[in-house]
């Protein structure tokens, strides 16, 4: 059995990089503070188009993998050209693919994405109907060391009891990366399986959301990277970790809050950057790293994935990392 089991999505994204998009900024907006516009009725020529593996379950197991740790993907696709290269590439990478069940009756998954070529940063239109109809087993699941929770879809709040029960029945450690929408939709349930998580991986912007759902602060206190990353330690999770994009990423296990800033790299793509960045510092991390060395791992890691287009063609090797770091 791998060392560790990513549960959600696999897909394929494509991605369509413009720079004919107008940038507006809303800064008042504390949840959405940019956004891109393109003409209603307009027709805009995109150059070229890149097509790569997506899902957070799929690139995190990639990164996992390049990193030398034994991993496998948890996912439900369909039984489509897309299934089968989904697949192929996922085996390519040194992934176990024996927990990625296939769905005669329902197109694999695929995202459009459509890149500022200006600032790297993107919009994703996302179709997730298959990974909706993800089941947890938990006797498949039950002989991992780790297990990460990706993207959920479906009745998600069930399968995380279902991950969290395995988990504590079989003593696995979880690592978990809610996604926005679902801290939109049930906010409280997250912060339930926060508690019992090992390593939390969270954006500023979700854990903003997070935060302002459970208590009342200051503007200054939001601005306070160090003071957020206190906060969420208080919700359970053993280490937590927050990232800002090319501001950088912060982690503490209760003492020390630990900053790691971003690389300034010639970024294309901004896609996937987080699923880096987490399979970098929990590779360093399961390997018994210390938090200010596991957040220069995923630095690294994610300051590579930007430079290329899609989510896993920039991921890194470990002689890499370290060649990186030192």
């Amino acid at each position: 059995m791998a060392k560790v089991i990513c549960i959600g999505s696999a897909c394929k994204d494509i991605f369509f990089p413009t720079d004919e998009g107008k940038i507006i900024e809303t800064p008042e907006e504390i949840l959405s503070q940019k956004k891109i516009e393109f003409e209603l009725g307009a027709k805009y020529r995109i150059e070229e188009r890149y097509e790569a593996l997506g899902g957070c379950a799929a690139n995190v197991t990639v990164g996992l993998a390049r990193l030398g740790i034994e991993t496998a993907c948890y996912s439900h696709i369909g039984n489509d050209q897309i299934a089968d290269w989904i697949l192929e590439v996922l085996e390519k990478n040194k992934v176990g693919t024996e927990l990625v069940t296939k769905d005669a009756e329902l197109s694999s998954d695929m995202s459009a994405i459509v890149v500022d070529k200006n600032s790297a940063e993107r919009v994703i239109f996302s179709n997730q109907k298959a990974n909706t109809k993800l089941e947890i087993i938990p006797e498949k699941i039950s002989s991992a060391e780790w297990l990460f929770i990706g993207d959920l879809h479906g009745d998600w709040q069930k399968d995380l009891d279902t991950i969290f029960a395995t988990a504590k029945e079989n003593k696995i450690k979880l690592a978990y990366n809610p996604k926005q929408s679902q801290i939109h939709e049930d906010v409280k349930k997250i912060v339930e399986i926060i508690a019992g998580t090992e390593v939390l991986f969270l954006n500023k912007d979700e854990t903003l959301e997070i935060l302002l759902q459970a208590g009342n602060f200051s503007k200054e206190n939001l601005e306070d990277e160090n003071f957020l990353v206190q906060e969420l330690k208080k919700l359970g999770a053993g280490v937590v970790v927050m990232t800002d994009g090319v501001r950088g990423a912060w982690a503490s296990d209760g003492g020390e809050v630990f900053f790691a800033p971003g690389r300034k790299v010639n970024a294309v793509d901004s896609t996937g950057a987080g699923d880096a960045f987490a399979s970098g510092f929990l590779s360093a991390y399961v390997k018994e790293k210390v938090l200010k060395e596991c957040l220069d791992w995923g630095i690294a890691n994610s300051s590579s994935s930007v430079q290329f287009y899609g989510a896993i063609s920039g991921l890194l090797k470990e002689e890499e990392i370290l060649i990186s770091i030192s």
